[in-house]
Formats: C-alpha cells, sequence, structure tokens
C-alpha cells in the first residue's frame, strides 16, 4: 500500500508509474478525491463533535438554573426556562444525530479510500523498463547457451524425456491422483530436489540468514497483505470452509512473520529464509507449458526475505541478486539477469531482477529466480514497523528465489550427456553422493 501523503505531495509520479505498468492512471485522482471526500467528513465530523459538547455543556446549565427556579417557586422563570431546555435538547438531538451520520460517512469515506488504495501498485522506481512481459531489459550473460550437440554426436533430449529415461520423473501418475500438472519425482528425482534444496538452504545459512519453517496456509489479512489477493487472486487456492489460503511462496508467511510488529533494526537488516511447497492454480495458463515440470500446480521452494530500512533497500536488492547468482554459478548453467519490465513487476514490487536459464530444446531463456524490491508496500499493509528518532517507521521489504523445483529442468537438459546419462554439478554432489544421474539407480 502506498503512502497517501506521498501521493498527496507527489501525484504525478504515481501516474508515471501507472502509464509505465500500463494500468490505469485516473486511479490516482479517484484515490485523491477519496482522500479529499474522507478529510472534508472528518473534519465536519470533529467540528460538530465538538459543538455537540459544548451544547451538551449549555442543556446542563439550563437544566441546573431550572431546578434552582423550580426550588424557589419562580414561576415566569420557570417557563422561560423550560422553553430555553426544550429549544437546547432539540439542538442537541439534532446535533448527535448529524454527527452520527457524519461518523458513518467518514467510516464510509475510509473504507472508499482503502479500497482504491489497495487497488493501486507499487510505485516504480526509476529505470525500471517501461511495457510488459517482453519489454525486459538484459543486464548479463553468464556461461554460453550455445551447446553443440550435433558435434557431441547427438540430439538433445528435453527434460521430461530425461526423466523418464532415468526413471525419476513420472507426470502420469500425478495424474492419477491429482490433476494435470501434477507429477512424482521417484528416486534420483527426489534426491535430486532435495539436494538442491539442501545445497540452498547451506548457502543462505552462510550467507547470514536466519531458517524459518512457515505455514503454508495463511488467513486473508496475512495474503492480501503480502499483496497476492490484488490482480492475482485468480491463481490463489482458497480453502473457503476454513477461510485459509495454500501458499504460492513462502514470502507470504515471511511477510506475516512480523506483521503487527515493531522490529528493531540497530544492528542492520533482519534476514530469513524458509523452505516450502509452494501452490499455485496456474489460472489463464491453458495450454502454456504443458509438458513436464516447467509450470505445475506444486513445487518446492527456498526464498530469501529481508526486513530493512528504506534506505537499505536497494543495497540489499543487489545482495539478493548476488546470492542468486552464486547459487546458479554453483549449477554450471548459462543464465542471463534481467531487469523486468513495470507492466510485469506484480503489485508489490517496485523493482524486480530476473534469473533465466538457458533451456536447449526450447531454445531460449526461462526464469529460474526472481527478486523484488517491494519498498514500504507490504510492511505498510502488514504494519511492520521500526522504531527510530521522531517515531516509528515502516520498513521495507524485500525477497528473493534461491531455488526451486523449476531449476532441474535447466539441470537435466544443460548437463545431459550422449549415453543418456546426466552429469551432477559438483556442488550438489556432496548431497547426492554420486556424479551421474544414470537408469535404473535408486
Amino acid at each position: 500500500m502506498i503512502d497517501i501523503k506521498l501521493l498527496r505531495e507527489d501525484p504525478q509520479s504515481a501516474r508515471a508509474s501507472q502509464h509505465a505498468r500500463g494500468e490505469d492512471e485516473g486511479i490516482v485522482d479517484a484515490i485523491l478525491s477519496a482522500d479529499e471526500r474522507r478529510r472534508s467528513t472528518l473534519a465536519e465530523f470533529e467540528r460538530l463533535r465538538a459543538e455537540q459538547k459544548t451544547t451538551s455543556k449549555a442543556v446542563g446549565a439550563v437544566m441546573g438554573r431550572l431546578n434552582k427556579a423550580k426550588k424557589s417557586g419562580a414561576e415566569q422563570e420557570i417557563a422561560a426556562l423550560e422553553q430555553e431546555a426544550a429549544e437546547a435538547r432539540r439542538l442537541a438531538g439534532e446535533l448527535a444525530d448529524r454527527v452520527k451520520e457524519l461518523e458513518a460517512a467518514a467510516g464510509q469515506a475510509q473504507n472508499e479510500l482503502d479500497t482504491l488504495l489497495r487497488r493501486l501498485p507499487n510505485i516504480i522506481m526509476p529505470g525500471v523498463p517501461e511495457g510488459g512481459e517482453d519489454d525486459f531489459v538484459v543486464l548479463a550473460e553468464h556461461g554460453t547457451p550455445i551447446r553443440d550437440f550435433a558435434a557431441e554426436g547427438f540430439t538433445p533430449k528435453d527434460h521430461l524425456e530425461l526423466g523418464e529415461h532415468l526413471g525419476i520423473i513420472d507426470m502420469g501418475r500425478g495424474v492419477k491422483v491429482a490433476e494435470s500438472r501434477f507429477y512424482y519425482f521417484i528416486g534420483q528425482g527426489a534426491r535430486l530436489e532435495n539436494a538442491l534444496m539442501q545445497l540452498a538452504l547451506a548457502q543462505a545459512y552462510d550467507s547470514g540468514f536466519t531458517q524459518l519453517a512457515v505455514p503454508t496456509l495463511v488467513n486473508p489479512a496475512t495474503m492480501g497483505g503480502a499483496g497476492f489477493l490484488d490482480s492475482h487472486a485468480d491463481e490463489v487456492y482458497k480453502l473457503a470452509a476454513d477461510e485459509l489460503y495454500l501458499t504460492g511462496t513462502s514470502e507470504v508467511a515471511l511477510a506475516g512473520f512480523h506483521a503487527d510488529e515493531i522490529i528493531d533494526l540497530s544492528a542492520g537488516p533482519k534476514r530469513y529464509t524458509a523452505m516450502s511447497t509452494c501452490y499455485r492454480r496456474e489460472a489463464g495458463s491453458y495450454g502454456k507449458d504443458t509438458r513436464g515440470i516447467i509450470r505445475v500446480h506444486q513445487f518446492q521452494k527456498i526464498e530469501m526475505f529481508v526486513y530493512c530500512r528504506p534506505e537499505d533497500a536497494q543495497a540489499e536488492h543487489e545482495q539478493l541478486l548476488a546470492f542468486e547468482k552464486q547459487m546458479l554459478d554453483l549449477m554450471e548453467i548459462p543464465y542471463r539477469v534481467i531487469d523486468v519490465a513495470a507492466g510485469d513487476l506484480g503489485g508489490p514490487a517496485a523493482r524486480k531482477f530476473d534469473c533465466e536459464a538457458w533451456v536447449p530444446t526450447q531454445g531460449k531463456y526461462r526464469e529460474l529466480t526472481s527478486t523484488s524490491n517491494c519498498t514500504t508496500f507490504q510492511a505498510r499493509r502488514l504494519g511492520t514497523r521500526e522504531k527510530r528518532e521522531g517515531g516509528t517507521q515502516i520498513v521495507a521489504t524485500l525477497n528473493g528465489t534461491l531455488a526451486t523445483t523449476r531449476w532441474l529442468v535447466a539441470l537435466l537438459e544443460n548437463h545431459q550427456q550422449a549415453d543418456g546419462t546426466v552429469r551432477v554439478p559438483a556442488a550438489l554432489q556432496p548431497y547426492l553422493h554420486t556424479d551421474l544421474l544414470v537408469p535404473g539407480a535408486r
């Protein structure tokens, strides 16, 4: 959620951000209009409430004089005071009714403002490319994407064909027990995924992250606070009977960890990591990546999450990207880093960098990691603050992927051998206890 004060002071930045995202600029003016209605209604409410208090005191004073006159038996004075008291009570009643109306109107105006503010995505940072999914900017390339398989004497298999040849991926049984886009990993496949996750957790630990085991079911306040019930609500699994949501990333639970808390950042940022099973409905992806495990409904993921001061967020973002690149380098696969365009950022992110690995059989790069600087957007919704000189301030949050199931696509395809085996990168060998994936191995 954006600070309304920033919108009042600099609405043009928000309009420009909306333009870059390809979204409605008019929502900025709608928010400012709702804010003005709320403030004017609230001001009138406060004015009349103060008048109501004064009127109540006047009624009390008249009643006191009336009671005194009754005791003295001054008939003319009693009649005049009774008339004055009746008029005072009438005015007090009218004021009370008007105050109630204004209180309700102020509450309604606040609700309208909150609803509009929740529809406004984060304001992008300077330098973010304009446009949609295809308008990214390539920042760097690592490794050589073009491997001459013909010179090596064989045609490369895609990851599913390799997985089936090795006996480590079974999509058919996944469909049998669930539906399409589910799968089984078997033997070496399950162990390879686990080795990847364990290496990522070890890397995170060595980099100073505190590991958490997190819920994968969260309430609406947490899901919405993290920004996952806005434009992408149709991608989320909801348990209607329990009013809970299955998370598509442990970012959600990590964002909620310090909700409604005042945290201490005097010693520096708080860095957390978590491994979780993730669930995504993949709504709107019918016909896309239906083969294999690139786009599935359930997967494993290691997420990094940072709470820091807003002025430290940009440096932390660069550091998260460096951690991701370090992990990808250990996988010995070609990849590139892109600056994601504004229209493809998602609501909470002000800037996002993706690392995309080369997939030989597709002849293109596919996303493996994302790291987002969400500035104060999530923390403002979730009430995460820090006590600093001058009072409490909203903190910044950032997130980044350190490993996920999809990485197996790039690992299998880039490290396949002519005899159908797959070479295991050196960094994974201690966790997998082998340097080669072979058919029929346990």
